[in-house]
């Protein structure tokens, strides 16, 4: 699966990326991996990162990890490191993007 993203907040940015999952014979089980390129500005800064996720679903209960690619940032986003959170609600996607970023761009 291609992933085609926007986000809008503190990240102003857009992203591109590659899905590969995995469903299992008994319902609610199945897992994914995917690497995602984001471009945009974190608080104004800008330049690019990467985000590598790491999914699985054991009988319906998620288990997610969505990190920055460490030394991934580019430009004034050098230096960043983090993770992601991803909510659900009414099939609506929304981030928590937890991240530490440099002083100096």
């Amino acid at each position: 699966m291609l992933l085609d993203k926007q986000f809008h907040g503190d990240l102003e940015a857009t992203s591109k990326g590659q899905m590969l999952a995995a469903s299992t014979a008994v319902d609610g089980s199945a897992g994914y991996v995917a690497i995602e390129g984001v471009s945009g500005t974190l608080h104004g800064r800008s330049g690019t990162f990467v985000l590598q996720h790491s999914g699985t679903m054991t009988r319906g209960v998620p288990q997610l990890i969505v990190a920055v690619v460490p030394d991934s940032g580019t430009g004034q986003l050098a230096g960043l490191a983090g993770k992601m959170e991803i909510n659900i609600a009414d099939g609506k996607h929304s981030y928590d993007f937890q991240y530490t970023l440099s002083d100096t761009p």
